[in-house]
């Protein structure tokens, strides 16, 4: 990354998008960040993040965030709806955020999606199918639509969330098979990782805690180098 690229950040107000900009800031990395409400604005800039508010539904809001003056290095997205909302935004939000960092030249475009999407189906249990099966099928559309796009991507697939602090045990793997959790904040570690290696390019990885696999399959890790 040079000086004056920064990373652009879609749902840094709650979850692992949080975790990713509190990561991001201790790297002392430019980062701008797409916030729906002012809620957790003044929290975000007291940590050095620009705050630009716009809803990822809105095309012409993720547009201007995205197309100024100022190279845009990676756009990272960890958006995803709440049970609640009328709309989720987790493909629709991410579509548009995949054909704005396209006209924007990004150079590398990292989503955060979840085991259970794709080809990693395969790893879920189907009571999480009966209660998710409509986000994750969500979820893979943004994922294929990101591959279709031309990026240069890395999808991130983590397991089962969870809010303590980093074990330093999350691991990456292509092994559509393994499931098990992992902490937010070790989500944003691999993450974080990934914005540099270029082994992370254009591959679609599961996240999990080393110890926390269900089930105790072998399986290879993805080493970043």
């Amino acid at each position: 990354m040079t000086s004056a690229s920064y990373i652009f950040l879609a749902g840094a107000s709650r979850g692992v998008g949080r975790e990713i900009a509190q990561y991001l800031t201790a790297q002392q990395l430019k980062v701008k960040a797409l916030l729906r409400t002012t809620a957790v604005a003044t929290e975000l800039e007291r940590i050095g993040i620009e705050v630009v508010l716009g809803d990822a539904l809105n095309i012409g809001d993720v547009e201007r965030a995205m197309l100024t003056d100022e190279p845009i290095h990676t756009v990272i997205s960890t958006i995803g709806g709440l049970p609640s909302d009328v709309e989720r935004p987790d493909y629709p939000g991410n579509k548009n955020l995949i054909d704005a960092a396209v006209k924007a030249g990004v150079q590398k475009f990292i989503l955060v999606s979840s085991i259970g999407a794709g080809n990693s189906v395969v790893a879920a249990s189907p009571q999480v199918l009966a209660v998710l099966g409509k986000v994750l099928a969500e979820k893979d559309k943004a994922e294929q639509h990101l591959i279709a796009s031309g990026l240069t991507y890395t999808i991130i697939r983590p397991g089962g969330l969870k809010s303590e602090p980093a074990t330093g045990n999350g691991v990456l793997t292509e092994d559509p098979h393994i499931i098990g959790s992992i902490n937010r904040a070790d989500v944003a570690q691999l993450v974080g990782r990934c914005l540099n290696s270029e082994r992370a390019n254009n591959k679609i990885l599961s996240a999990v805690d080393r110890n926390m696999l269900f089930g105790r399959i072998e399986f290879a890790e993805f080493s970043l180098g």
